[in-house]
C-alpha cells in the first residue's frame, strides 16, 4: 500500500460532461474560475449549476483574481460548501475578509528567477491559508500551462509543511506529473490546460476537458504514489 494519496483538483470546467467525467476519473476537487478575463470564466450563477453536479467529498473551488467583496459574496452564495482560491494580488487582509477557507496561489516566475522569489516568507505571510498553491508566473493569472523550475525551493523545510499544505500547479501533465511528485511530494495536485481537449488545429480548447486525459492524469498520480518513499519522521 501507498504511505501517502496525493490529491487531485482539476481545475477550469465550463461544461456538466466534463464535471461528470472529472468526478469520474476520480478529482478530489474541481475549481470553477471566476475571473471574468479568463477564457474559462464561468459566472456565478453557473458555477452554481455545475457545483450542485458534484457528490459529497468531491469539493468545489471557487478561483477568483483580485475579485471586489461583493463578487466573492456572489460567488459564495451561489456554492456554499465551496472552498475559496485567491490568484491575483490579494493581501492576507483580503483573504481573510470573505471569511471562507481558502487558498493562497503563489505566482513563480520562470527559470532562474524563481530563486528570487520567497517561497518561505510567503508561506508565513498567508499561514491562514488552507494551502499554498504553487503556480507558474505568467500573463493572465494562471492557466497558461507553463511550470516553473521545481528544485529551486527546498521542499523538505518545515515551514513549508510540503506533504500537507502545498498544491503543484503549472504546467501539470500525465507526463510530467509523476516527476513533479516525486520532487516536491505535495499535499495535492492541480491540473487545468493539460487535461484540455484540442481541436483539428491542434489548438488548445480552453475550458473543454478531455475525459481520456483527465484517466490518464489521475492514473499517473496514482502511479507517483506508489514511487513515494514514506515521509520522515
Amino acid at each position: 500500500m501507498s504511505p501517502t494519496r496525493t490529491r487531485i483538483k482539476i481545475c477550469g470546467l465550463t461544461r456538466e460532461t466534463d464535471v461528470d467525467a472529472a468526478v469520474q476519473a476520480g478529482a478530489d476537487a474541481i475549481g470553477f474560475v471566476l475571473y471574468p478575463k479568463s477564457p474559462r470564466f464561468v459566472s456565478p450563477e453557473r458555477a452554481g449549476e455545475l457545483a450542485r453536479r458534484l457528490p459529497p467529498f468531491v469539493t468545489p473551488v471557487l478561483l477568483f483574481v483580485n475579485a471586489s467583496p461583493e463578487f466573492i459574496a456572489q460567488g459564495v452564495a451561489a456554492v456554499p460548501d465551496a472552498l475559496l482560491q485567491f490568484h491575483g494580488d490579494e493581501s492576507p487582509a483580503d483573504c481573510l475578509a470573505a471569511g471562507r477557507p481558502f487558498l493562497r496561489a503563489a505566482r513563480i516566475p520562470a527559470g532562474a528567477a524563481a530563486t528570487g522569489f520567497d517561497l518561505l516568507k510567503y508561506a508565513d505571510e498567508f499561514i491562514a491559508s488552507r494551502a499554498i498553491l504553487l503556480d507558474a508566473l505568467v500573463d493572465g493569472y494562471g492557466g497558461g500551462g507553463h511550470a516553473f523550475d521545481w528544485t529551486v525551493f527546498p521542499w523538505s523545510h518545515p515551514r513549508l509543511n510540503a506533504s500537507s499544505r502545498l498544491v503543484l500547479s503549472g504546467g501539470l501533465t500525465p507526463a510530467n506529473v509523476i516527476d513533479g511528485i516525486a520532487r516536491v511530494r505535495p499535499w495535492a495536485v492541480d491540473v487545468s490546460s493539460g487535461v484540455e481537449a484540442t481541436g483539428p488545429d491542434g489548438q488548445t480548447l480552453k475550458g473543454i476537458k478531455d475525459a481520456g486525459r483527465m484517466q490518464a492524469f489521475v492514473a499517473a498520480v496514482r502511479a507517483a504514489d506508489t514511487r513515494q518513499p514514506p515521509p520522515p519522521n
